[in-house]
C-alpha cells in the first residue's frame, strides 16, 4: 500500500473545508472571523501603549490616566476576544464534525453493492475518512482562521520590528520560514504514516472487538483464546508503536534544532536593541515596544508554523473523506442528501425473471461462482436452489438483489435488464432473510419494523408478520412485549423497566423471517437458508405459512434441508456453479440423480434404529 499524493489538490481541501463550515454553521463562522480580528489587534495595542506610557513616563510627564484607561481596555479586550473566540471556535468545530460525520457514513451508505465493503483499501479510507470526519474539518477552517487572526499580530510587530532595525526582522523571519517548511515536512510524514499504519490499525481493532463481543465469549472461553487473542492484538499495536515513536524521535529532532535557531534570533534581536538603547537611539518605552515585538513576532511565528502544521495535516486527512464521497459516485461531499425514498419502484414483476449464460467471480485471482446459469423463474412460483456448501447458491442471491453485476450474460426482470434498473427501486419490490441475517441492538418492534420502515409504527402489521413467522406469542410475553430491547448491552441501569432480553437462534430467525413479510407487497421473497436454526416442527409450520399466504407472490428458496423444498414448484441442482438438475421433487427422484442421492441420504438420518444395533 502506498500513501496518497501529499500535495494533490490541497487548495480543494481547503475549499471544501470551508464551504463544509459554511454549511454547518454560516452564523457561526461569520461571528468567530469577526471576533479573530479584535483578537489579532489587542497585542499590538496593548505593546504600543506601554510604549507610549512608559516614555510619557520617563519624560517626567507622570501618569497618563486616559492612555492607562486605553491599556485597561485593550487588556481587557485581549481576555474577552480569547474567551469569546473560544467559545465560537468550540461551537463551530461541533457544528462542522458534526456535518462532515454525517455526510461521511451517508456517501458510505450510498456505496453500490457490497464490492466496495471487500475492499481493504476501501476500508482504510474509511477508517482515515471517519478520523477526518471527526476532527480535519474543523481543524482546517479553524486553523485557517487563526492563521489570519496570528497574520494581523505578526503584521503589526513586523512593523514595529522593521522599524528598529530590519536585519532583526530578516533574521527573525528566515528561522520563521526554516521552521514553517521543517513542520510541513513532518506533517506529510504523520500523514503517510497514518495511512501506512491503518491496516495494523483495523486489524487490531477486529481482535479488540473479539475480546469484547458477546457472540464469540463462548467460544474465546470454551476455547482458551483470551491469551492468544490479547497477543495478536498486542503485537500489531506494538508494531504501529513502534513506527510512530520513530516518527516522535525524528520530530524531536527536528524541533530540537528549530528551538536553537529560534532562541538564537532572539538573543541577536536583544543584543541588537540594547546596543540601540546603551548608544541612546531609543528610549525606556521604546526599547519596551521593541522587546515586545521581537517576542511578538517569534511567539507568532510559532503560532503559525504549529497552526498551519495541524491544518495541514487536516488537509492531507480530507482526502480520505473527499474520496469515500468520490467511491460513492457523489459530486458535492459538501451537500449529500439523505436517501432518497423509492417514488417509482421497478415495475411489477408480470412474467418472470429470467438468467441467461450467467458468469461470475468475485475477481480475476478468484475461480468462477456461476459458469453459464440459465435460469427462468416463473411469477408466482416458488423455486428452490440446493446444492452443496460452494456450489454458487448465496452468490445466485447476491446477484438478483444486484449486489454484485455478473461478469458475462444477463438477469432480466420480465423484459427488463436488471443491470437498467436502479438497485433501490428494484430492493423495494423484493424481500429478504439472509443466512447471516441481522440481530440489531433495538426494540422487538424495530427489528421487524426495519423491514418496511413506513410501517415501523404500525404495529397491528408487525404482530401480523411476526405472527406469520411463528414470534408473535413470544414477543408479547416479553417483559415490555414489542417495546422490549433485544440486547442487555444497552439497557439503561437506572431504568428497571428497560432491562433488554437475549433471544434464542430460533427466535432471532423468526424475527428476521417477521422482518421479511412485514414487507407484504413485494414481488419477490428470497429466503436463504430460513429454517437453519428451527427445528423440524417450526419447520413445517413455516412452509405451511408460506404457502398459505403467498399471495402471488415468487419465491426462491436455498436450504440444505431437503424436506424444506420438496413442496417447490421447481427445484434446480447447483455444483460447481452450474445447474446439473431442474425440476419437480417427484422428477428428480424419479430420475435418481443427485438430487434423490441427497434426499436418501438425509432421509435415511430420520429412519429408526433397527432394535440390536
Amino acid at each position: 500500500m502506498t500513501a496518497p499524493a501529499p500535495r494533490e489538490s490541497l487548495w480543494r481541501d481547503l475549499t471544501l473545508a470551508t464551504r463544509l463550515a459554511w454549511a454547518a454553521s454560516r452564523a457561526g463562522l461569520l461571528a468567530y472571523l469577526v471576533v479573530l480580528v479584535p483578537q489579532g489587534l489587542a497585542p499590538v495595542a496593548v505593546a504600543w501603549l506601554t510604549k507610549t506610557l512608559l516614555d510619557g513616563m520617563a519624560a517626567g510627564r507622570g501618569l497618563a490616566v486616559p492612555l492607562l484607561a486605553a491599556l485597561a481596555v485593550a487588556l481587557l479586550a485581549t481576555t474577552v476576544a480569547g474567551d469569546v473566540g473560544h467559545y465560537f471556535a468550540s461551537r463551530l468545530r461541533r457544528e462542522v464534525d458534526l456535518l462532515a460525520q454525517r455526510n461521511l457514513f451517508l456517501a458510505a451508505g450510498r456505496l453500490p453493492g457490497l464490492a466496495p465493503f471487500e475492499d481493504p483499501a476501501l476500508h482504510d479510507r474509511l477508517d482515515l475518512g471517519e478520523q477526518a470526519a471527526q476532527t480535519a474539518p474543523s481543524q482546517v477552517v479553524t486553523g485557517a482562521a487563526e492563521l489570519g487572526q496570528a497574520a494581523i499580530t505578526l503584521t503589526g510587530f513586523t512593523v514595529a520590528l522593521i522599524a528598529v532595525d530590519p536585519l532583526i526582522t530578516a533574521t527573525v523571519a528566515l528561522v520563521g520560514l526554516a521552521t514553517l517548511l521543517v513542520e510541513a515536512r513532518l506533517g506529510r510524514a504523520r500523514a503517510g504514516l497514518a495511512w501506512q499504519l491503518s491496516p495494523a490499525w483495523r486489524r487490531a481493532f477486529s481482535f479488540q472487538v473479539l475480546q469484547t463481543d458477546v457472540r464469540a465469549a463462548k467460544e474465546i472461553r470454551v476455547y482458551g483464546l483470551t491469551g492468544y487473542l490479547h497477543d495478536r492484538m498486542a503485537a500489531l499495536l506494538r508494531s504501529a508503536t513502534d513506527a510512530e515513536n520513530r516518527l516522535d524521535s525524528r520530530v524531536l529532532r527536528g524541533q530540537a534544532l528549530l528551538a536553537v535557531c529560534a532562541t538564537g534570533s532572539i538573543a541577536f534581536g536583544l543584543v541588537m536593541v540594547a546596543r540601540q538603547a546603551s548608544a541612546g537611539a531609543v528610549g525606556v518605552g521604546g526599547v519596551s515596544f521593541a522587546l515586545a515585538a521581537l517576542l511578538g513576532v517569534q511567539t507568532m511565528i510559532a503560532v503559525m508554523v504549529r497552526v498551519a502544521a495541524g491544518a495541514y495535516a487536516g488537509l492531507l486527512l480530507l482526502r480520505h473523506y473527499r474520496d469515500v464521497a468520490t467511491d460513492a459516485g457523489i459530486a458535492d461531499p459538501v451537500r449529500i442528501p439523505q436517501p432518497d425514498a423509492v417514488e417509482r419502484p421497478a415495475p411489477r414483476l408480470s412474467d418472470g425473471i429470467r438468467l441467461r449464460d450467467v458468469w461470475f467471480r468475485y475477481d480475476e485471482q478468484h475461480p468462477w461462482a456461476l459458469r453459464g446459469v440459465d435460469l427462468t423463474i416463473p411469477r408466482g412460483r416458488t423455486v428452490a436452489i440446493v446444492g452443496l456448501n460452494g456450489a454458487g447458491k448465496s452468490t445466485l442471491i447476491k446477484l438478483l438483489c444486484r449486489f454484485y453485476e455478473p461478469t458475462r450474460g444477463t438477469i432480466r426482470w420480465d423484459d427488463t435488464d436488471l443491470a437498467g434498473l436502479p438497485p433501490e427501486a428494484l430492493r423495494r419490490r423484493m424481500t429478504v432473510v439472509f443466512q447471516d441475517f441481522m440481530e440489531y441492538d433495538l426494540t422487538a418492534a424495530e427489528n421487524i419494523g426495519v423491514g418496511d420502515l413506513s410501517r415501523m409504527d404500525d404495529l397491528p402489521a408487525l404482530r401480523a408478520a411476526a405472527a406469520r413467522a411463528g414470534v408473535d406469542d413470544r414477543l408479547t410475553a416479553l417483559p415490555r412485549g414489542y417495546r422490549t430491547l433485544l440486547t442487555r448491552i444497552h439497557a439503561d441501569s437506572a431504568d428497571p423497566d428497560s432491562t433488554g432480553v437475549t433471544m434464542s437462534g430460533g427466535g432471532w430467525q423468526r424475527i428476521a423471517i417477521a422482518r421479511a413479510l412485514l414487507r407484504d407487497d413485494s414481488d419477490l421473497l428470497i429466503l436463504d437458508e430460513p429454517s437453519s436454526g428451527l427445528d423440524p416442527e417450526a419447520e413445517a409450520e413455516l412452509q405451511r405459512q408460506l404457502r398459505a399466504r403467498r399471495d402471488g407472490r415468487t419465491i426462491v428458496i436455498i436450504s440444505h434441508r431437503l424436506s424444506a423444498v420438496r413442496e417447490a414448484d421447481t427445484i434446480v441442482v447447483l455444483a460447481d456453479g452450474r445447474i446439473t438438475e431442474s425440476g419437480a421433487h417427484d422428477e428428480l427422484i424419479a430420475a435418481g440423480g443427485r438430487y434423490a442421492e441427497l434426499f436418501a441420504q438425509q432421509a435415511s438420518g430420520y429412519a429408526p434404529v433397527p432394535q440390536g444395533a
